[in-house]
């Protein structure tokens, strides 16, 4: 079965507050998904979960 963003569980930053400048992410077994919150039709960012735990240890 294709995963596609529909079927997914998207899960919306809490650090965002209640800003509008927010990000979503979403898990499968190999992967995380992100996307803006306010555009989820756009982009998706497709990385791995060890990619994405470097880039926010880099950022913060």
């Amino acid at each position: 079965m294709k995963i596609t963003p529909e079927r997914l569980i998207w899960i919306k930053s809490s650090y965002s507050g209640t800003t509008e400048n927010c990000v979503e992410l979403a898990f499968t077994k190999s992967s995380v998904l992100v996307r803006d919150s306010k555009d989820p039709a756009g982009g998706t960012l497709h990385t791995s979960a060890t990619t994405l735990r470097a880039l926010l240890t880099h950022l913060t």
